[in-house]
């Protein structure tokens, strides 16, 4: 399975859990991380000679570790930072969408995949990096005939409960994901997967701060990982019905 992000921190906060929970059940997950992070805002003091990128891809691997991941893929271009462009030469923003579609069909031919998770079409929050995960995701999906699956968080759950880091990124309480009846697949944490999203999060200092740690209100605010599906059920289909006790359709795989 593929799992297609476009910033370090944003494997750990939007698809932890089921990252994690699908390594447990035996699935090869692989990361394919588009961007270095490096036009973030840094939340902690870095160490002499240590530079924001270094630090983000540092944190990535960490939080792999702690996810369960296989096998992790740096696209390598460059964060192309919170603005409506113009984007700079090699940046993800300024980046032909059929160029990276290639390279990242290359990794799941490699790897025999039969899923690919990325994001909305609105990236979730807007980001441009986000956006183009979303573009080159859906085209990967179409040219190879993969399960889709399009990560992105019920819009109203986030309006009503704790703050959600989500919705900072987005630079106030502008609307974010989807409406709740467009999600097919939500999978709800089930003890340790819950706290290897949390460990994740904490290992990405950088960006994610203590407050979004808080054991009070972490279940309620991260405790669920949202889904809108595109076409044939996948493995993140078979992992919520293994979880309730059905017979799953699909067997888990790449």
């Amino acid at each position: 399975m593929i799992v297609l992000h476009a910033h370090p921190d944003d494997e750990a906060i939007f698809t932890g859990l089921t990252m994690r929970r699908l390594a447990d059940a035996g699935a090869r997950v692989i990361l394919v991380m588009a961007t270095d992070g490096a036009a973030g805002l840094c939340q902690v003091p870095l160490s002499r000679g240590e530079s924001l990128r270094s630090r983000r891809l540092a944190e990535l691997e960490r939080a792999c570790d702690l996810l369960g991941v296989a096998r992790l893929e740096f696209l390598g271009y460059a964060d192309s930072g919170a603005h409506d462009g113009p984007y700079q030469a090699g940046t993800l923003g300024a980046a032909p969408v059929t160029e990276v579609a290639r390279r990242v069909a290359r990794i799941a031919d490699s790897e025999g995949a039969s899923t690919l998770v990325h994001y909305d079409p609105h990236g979730i929050y807007g980001h441009v990096d986000h956006v183009q995960v979303h573009r080159v995701g859906a085209r990967v999906v179409r040219s190879l005939g993969l399960a889709g699956y399009q990560a992105t968080v019920d819009a109203a759950a986030l309006r009503a409960g704790p703050q959600h880091v989500v919705r900072r990124a987005a630079g106030g309480p502008k609307d974010v994901g989807v409406p709740a009846f467009q999600i097919s697949v939500t999978v709800h944490a089930q003890g340790p997967d819950l706290l290897a999203k949390m460990a994740a999060m904490a290992t990405h200092a950088s960006q994610v701060e203590t407050a979004e740690l808080d054991p009070a209100r972490f279940a309620v605010t991260y405790g669920r990982e949202w889904f809108v599906r595109e076409g044939e059920p996948g493995a993140i289909d078979a992992l919520v019905a293994a979880s309730a006790g059905q017979a799953a359709e699909v067997v888990l795989g790449p």
